[in-house]
């Protein structure tokens, strides 16, 4: 458990240095390997001064088993871990050009071959979440009701071939198999959200997509049984 809170830690601290997060506005959670303890950033430290004291450990209940009081975002964490036994670690951010994105409640386009050395095909972006979902200040539903539209939005989507979604109107989180590589997946998202902003400022006429021949080929180099891009370690192909 040591290890995963370290991870947490670091993870947490890239946010700011890699400028994904300012003030207190981003979270990276991490999953233990028996999927039973999740460690995430405590609610409202500074990421300046953060250290392995300000991680909190829950159960997949959202019960704190020590630590101060988790993220506001934790039930959304918690609702992907289920749902994505895959993943195993959960980046929430509001970085700029992805939350453009999220705001406009559109989905990015794979517009290109750096977007599909990433990720097969668009960005989705989930619906609206309605009144009803949204909730009362007093409630506490919002935001296991945002974990609940991103897994409405991979209904016949694998999760780990697009490792990010935009909710709408609110912002990116990515995941990924550990806490480090989620966070580099939610560079690579800002990255892309950024391209393809401009891409489509310069010529909105531009399609929108590339072809399936070279999404194929741009992705399944890099991953799955085929992959030759990079050097091979244990049997993985490194990005």
């Amino acid at each position: 458990m040591n290890e995963l809170i370290r991870q947490v830690t670091e993870a947490n601290r890239m946010l700011p240095q890699e400028r994904l997060a300012i003030l207190t506005w981003g979270n990276v959670s991490g999953i233990s390997e028996d999927r039973t303890c999740v460690a995430v950033k405590s609610s409202g430290v500074d990421y300046a001064s953060m250290t392995e004291r300000d991680i909190t450990l829950t159960d997949l209940d959202g019960t704190v088993l020590s630590g101060g009081a988790p993220s506001t975002d934790l039930p959304t964490h918690l609702a992907l871990y289920r749902a994505f036994p895959s993943v195993g670690a959960v980046v929430h951010i509001h970085s700029t050009y992805a939350t453009m994105w999220a705001q406009a409640g559109k989905a990015i386009p794979c517009l290109g071959t750096t977007h599909a050395d990433y990720f097969y095909g668009e960005i989705p972006c989930t619906r609206e979440l309605t009144a009803e979902e949204i909730g009362t200040p007093a409630d506490r539903h919002y935001e296991k009701n945002t974990g609940k539209v991103i897994v409405e939005a991979f209904s016949g989507r694998d999760p780990s071939k697009v490792p990010a979604v935009l909710v709408k109107s609110h912002g990116p989180f990515t995941w990924g198999p550990d806490p480090a590589t989620a966070v580099k997946t939610a560079l690579v998202l800002e990255y892309i959200a950024k391209m393809a902003y401009l891409n489509k400022t310069l010529d909105q006429s531009a399609p929108n997509g590339i072809s399936p021949a070279l999404l194929d080929k741009h992705y399944c180099r890099k991953f799955g049984e085929n992959a030759y891009y990079g050097q091979k370690k244990s049997g993985n192909t490194a990005r």
